[in-house]
């Protein structure tokens, strides 16, 4: 059963945050949102901005800036705090930058909520959760990462637009590195059950290599082409974190790709990367494994490989 009062931590009211903040009011995610941020100006003016909203919405959310002691006994804790990622820069180039500004946060909200669950938002996600883990301490279930569910709306929108159906209609995973490593699990997205060669016969569409490819890389580049036009995005990241926030604190048991800690899972060991996960409000409730192709695992490995040496990188 969902839980009536819910608090929402917010670290981070840049674009990113604040726009978490405006989603999660608008959609009624939790009863207490706090924004904190080093610009406490920025998280008071986006907290009066998104507020004055409130009698307009459908939810009665409190959203206020404050401080670490004001995010205290947070049910979840949302880390969107670090440097912007520049044009022509990948994830991974940002990982020095965000590392030590990721350790001085954990910390803090380790120290105020040692109960709560983590969901990192910071670039490179994937480390920057393993990071979060490590500085805390907190059991791998209550620390995860944003991972792939914004690449996986991305990818399920390039087929939509390929097939003309909503995008909602279509299942499959980006699984992997939120980043330039990550792959579409090709075996298991589906149109109406079929695989997409059946589709693409169903619909009279003639689906080539290429045409995988072409969807692929613009999944791969969606970031960048964005930040290239408009220096950030923050839309969809909204989006997908709002329902990751909502699948753990309303309880849902829903099965999204987020960024892990693999333990043994095809023969990944140490690190933090992208599944199907079932999450609750115990955050990770069951890591899946779906059965895949040789070619993914073999990706799926090679993202494990990069994410490890990004990491220790920084030692």
């Amino acid at each position: 059963m969902a839980r009536t009062a819910i608090k929402i931590s917010i670290i981070g009211a840049g674009f990113v945050g604040s726009t978490i903040a405006y989603t999660m009011m608008a959609g009624g995610t939790a009863s207490d949102i706090v924004l904190v941020d080093a610009n406490n100006d920025r998280a008071e003016g986006e907290a009066m901005d998104i507020g004055h909203g409130a009698a307009l919405a459908k939810s009665t959310s409190v959203v206020r800036a404050g401080g670490y002691p004001d995010t205290a006994n947070s049910d979840l804790v949302i880390i969107t705090a670090g440097t912007n990622q520049k044009p022509g820069e990948t994830r991974i180039d940002l990982i020095k930058r965000n590392a030590a500004i990721m350790r001085d946060v954990a910390q803090k909200v380790a120290e105020f909520s040692p109960n709560t669950i983590i969901m990192v938002i910071s670039n490179p996600v994937d480390v920057m959760a393993y990071i979060a883990r490590e500085v805390t301490g907190f059991p791998k279930h209550r620390v995860i990462g944003s991972g792939t569910v914004l690449d996986s709306s991305r990818f399920r929108y390039a087929i939509a637009k390929t097939f003309d159906i909503a995008p909602r209609d279509v299942n499959g995973y980006i699984l992997g590195e939120h980043g330039d490593s990550e792959f579409p699990a090709w075996s298991l997205t589906r149109i109406a059950g079929m695989n997409l060669e059946e589709a693409s016969c169903m619909f009279g569409l003639c689906f080539t290599d290429d045409s995988y490819t072409a969807i692929a890389n613009e999944v791969k580049n969606a970031a960048y082409e964005i930040i290239n036009r408009k220096s950030a995005t923050y839309y969809g990241i909204g989006m997908a974190a709002m329902k990751i926030a909502e699948a753990i604190v309303r309880n849902e048991d829903r099965i999204l790709p987020v960024s892990v800690m693999l333990n043994g899972e095809y023969g990944i060991h140490d690190v933090y990367l992208s599944l199907p996960v079932i999450l609750n409000e115990r955050g990770v409730k069951k890591i899946l494994t779906p059965k895949l192709t040789d070619d993914e695992i073999a990706a799926l490995q090679n993202s494990a490989e990069v994410l490890k040496q990004a990491r220790e990188s920084l030692d």
